[in-house]
């Protein structure tokens, strides 16, 4: 069983529910992972439920043998679909940038090609004893970035 076997049935069913599939993992051991979002809203367990039960429909477990979960795509988890990225407009985002830098930066915006992101860091100016804060904007392309989610700040 592949992720391109099941990915109509699942697309469908999220469909059917408002909501669109992020991702589908298929392990060696048929171990099924669905990951689910919605464009506004969120993710509620009867969303998974149905995209789980379109799935036990559609493929016999006893002549396929796999375990199936089906889930939201939490705060742990990078986007991967450029829904994702636009719903989370204006909000904190952990970027994680190829050239090694961790940004904590506002969601700006987004199309096609890449983010706009704003952030504050503590640099040394010349002239200046102490650190000043000092804002930034920034248009990267998706190919410089590593990973983007969700910011949780438990302040």
């Amino acid at each position: 069983m592949t992720a391109k076997d099941i990915t109509p049935v699942t697309e469908a069913a999220a469909n059917r529910q408002g909501c669109y599939v992020v991702d589908i993992t298929v392990t060696h051991d048929n171990d099924i992972t669905v990951v689910l979002d919605k464009e506004t809203g969120t993710v509620g367990m009867e969303d998974c439920i149905a995209v789980n039960d379109a799935v036990l429909a559609a493929f016999d477990r006893d002549v396929e043998d796999y375990a199936l979960t089906v889930t939201s795509a939490g705060l742990d988890l990078p986007f991967k679909d450029i829904r994702q990225y636009r719903k989370a407009v204006g909000s904190q985002v952990e970027v994680l940038v190829r050239d090694g830098r961790k940004l904590i930066a506002t969601l700006l915006a987004c199309d096609e090609t890449g983010v706009t992101l704003a952030w504050s860091a503590k640099e040394a100016l010349e002239g200046q004893k102490k650190k000043v804060l000092v804002e930034h904007e920034e248009t990267l392309p998706y190919a410089l970035l590593n990973a983007v989610r969700p910011h949780i700040d438990f302040k």
